[in-house]
């Protein structure tokens, strides 16, 4: 809105003020959206409190620029064809926080779509655009306020009566679809054990409590298959050690799946060596009733700053964060995992608010979305509701039930209207069963991907290549 009425009523106005003006907007949001970064780099990156609020301001700062490239489009749009070019915000919006999606590895975090999340009907929405569609329908009710704030030109006004009548439409639509029920009164039932080990950050990797969390790990596991769990989750590096390269400490868990013939779902770390050197992955391994690895996936989108620094030339004073348990190698295909009657796409941690990742799950099969994280590292802050809402998205756009390990919480189960059906809470051991249903179904948005998105993009590119920067009568 502060846009529109820049570039509407001072003709004069460059690009560089409308460009500050969404500057300084993405600024202020993401300053408050992550401002856990500050905890994450102070303790756990053994950084000086000022020196992670100056890391958080330059995160921010950088988040920024798609807002202020957005900003510039629409201040471009407005010049081009007058009060009419405001209607193109959606477009520039969605076109640049998809590509805030994707520049430099993406950091498609807190994505405008996600915010309505827990509001059921509109969500919908995302089964047949994916999350970019609800953005794109939130900034046409924006744009719709910016006109209607700057011109009572009737035709104007009818455009924004159509736009609430869309939302109106959606709403009804999504209600329509929820009511139907027919995603969680089909398929075949399975009882989930989600295990939430609690192991605090500075023990993980302290070999004093291998023993420890390994078998705090067992008898949780035994506490849900005991009350009829069929496959069992850990969360994101729950083993102390790595899997797949030390057979002996692995063989207890080999050994409960063998004994109660139950999949069990491992968050480990697999260690590769070769002539190329040796090189370490965030992976799960799915092992199954009968004791042995049935596959394995290494997580593909890696967590900045957690795993990888962003510009690490530049910001060689933060290397330490990742270097305390060394370089992590990302992995380069989705592969399901199946063991105990499932078929599985599992998102690791930070995957799983990349859309584009769970729908290859759901193109290769997969019935159930899994994501498994350790979220310990954001410790009491907004970050662990954020990433959870995020993943309930993830369960609308493939029509699938998803289920969550995290290590320290929220680990739970939602259906794949995005309704959360249970969930833990942080910092607490404990073990949670859930009935989900096996789902084949593909929505609208399984098949087409972000054709939202694409056609947005073009629509910004049209308005960044036509024309020069002048104002025409509105």
């Amino acid at each position: 809105m502060a846009v529109a009425l820049q570039a509407t009523r001072a003709p004069d106005a460059r690009g560089r003020s409308v460009f500050a003006l969404g500057w300084l907007t993405g600024i202020v949001h993401f300053s408050l959206t992550v401002s856990w970064v500050v905890e994450v780099m102070n303790l756990h990156g053994g950084l000086p409190l000022p020196v992670a609020w100056a890391v958080m301001l330059f995160l921010a700062s950088y988040l920024a620029l798609y807002p202020a490239l957005c900003a510039v489009l629409v201040g471009r749009a407005v010049k081009q064809f007058g009060v009419t070019g405001v209607w193109l915000a959606p477009a520039c919006w969605v076109a640049t926080e998809w590509l805030r999606g994707w520049v430099g590895g993406g950091f498609p975090w807190a994505l405008l779509g996600t915010s309505q999340a827990s509001v059921t009907p509109v969500i919908q929405l995302a089964s047949v655009t994916g999350v970019f569609g609800v953005s794109a329908l939130l900034a046409l009710v924006s744009a719709a306020a910016a006109v209607v704030t700057v011109t009572r030109r009737p035709r104007h006004l009818w455009a924004a009566g159509g736009v609430m009548a869309l939302v109106a439409l959606v709403t009804a639509l999504g209600s329509f679809r929820v009511a139907g029920g027919t995603l969680v009164s089909t398929g075949p039932v399975l009882k989930v054990g989600l295990v939430q080990g609690n192991v605090a950050q500075g023990q993980k990797w302290d070999l004093q409590f291998r023993q420890e969390i390994t078998d705090r790990y067992l008898r949780l596991s035994r506490q849900v298959i005991n009350v009829g769990a069929r496959f069992v989750v850990w969360p994101e590096a729950s083993t102390p050690f790595f899997f797949e390269a030390e057979p002996l400490r692995a063989e207890p868990i080999r050994a409960l799946a063998r004994e109660t013939r139950t999949a069990i779902l491992i968050g480990s770390d697999l260690f590769e060596r070769d002539a190329a050197g040796d090189r370490i992955y965030n992976s799960a391994v799915m092992v199954g009733e009968d004791g042995t690895s049935r596959g394995s996936y290494s997580k593909m989108q890696l967590v900045p700053f957690g795993e990888y620094v962003p510009l690490k030339s530049l910001l060689f004073f933060i290397g330490s964060l990742v270097e305390k348990v060394s370089d992590v190698t990302h992995g380069t295909d989705p592969v399901v995992l199946e063991a105990g009657g499932v078929k599985t796409g599992v998102a690791i941690c930070y995957e799983v608010v990349y859309p584009w990742i769970t729908r290859a799950f759901a193109e290769r099969g997969a019935e159930l979305l899994t994501t498994i994280t350790n979220d310990a590292w954001f410790g009491v802050s907004s970050a662990p509701y954020q990433h959870f809402e995020q993943a309930s998205v993830r369960a609308v756009e493939q029509g699938r039930y998803l289920v969550r390990a995290a290590n320290t919480g929220i680990s739970g189960v939602v259906d794949p209207y995005g309704r959360t059906i249970v969930t833990t809470g942080l910092f607490e051991e404990t073990a949670i069963t859930q009935d989900v249903r096996l789902l084949q179904l593909r929505t609208i948005y399984s098949y087409l991907g972000d054709v939202v998105a694409w056609v947005c993009a073009l629509a910004a590119a049209m308005v960044a290549l036509t024309g020069r920067w002048r104002r025409h009568t509105p």
